[in-house]
């Protein structure tokens, strides 16, 4: 149940790829952001474990926004990594449905015009 949005992200990117055109730089752009939120996170556990200096959580949620959310989703399940805290929960979400709605808006502008 957990990997259920990811699922539903991909057959969401699936359709607008093959019905609408979206171009493959879209898909590019989010597995780079999403390395990179993965990537951070762990650093972000690292530190936290050895009690150093900590990634603020509004970076986490700002490249989740800009499409690293998958990544962050998968960073969260494999490294158990902000999966406590209600608050930061509640921005990732809501940072989701705004990327997902902004990823539908942009396959929408750029979906060719019905003849």
């Amino acid at each position: 149940m957990v990997y259920l949005p990811l699922l539903l992200f991909l057959a969401l990117y699936a359709y607008a790829a093959l019905a609408l055109g979206l171009p493959s730089a879209v898909g590019c752009a989010y597995t780079l952001a999403s390395v990179g939120c993965f990537a951070l996170y762990a650093f972000d556990k690292a530190a936290a474990r050895r009690g150093d200096r900590r990634t603020p959580e509004r970076h986490l949620l700002l490249l989740g926004l800009a499409g690293g959310w998958p990544g962050a989703l998968l960073a969260q399940q494999w490294l158990r990594h902000k999966t406590v805290k209600r608050p930061f929960r509640h921005w990732f979400w809501l940072t989701v449905g705004v990327n997902l709605a902004g990823l539908c808006w942009l396959a929408r502008a750029l979906a060719p015009a019905a003849a």
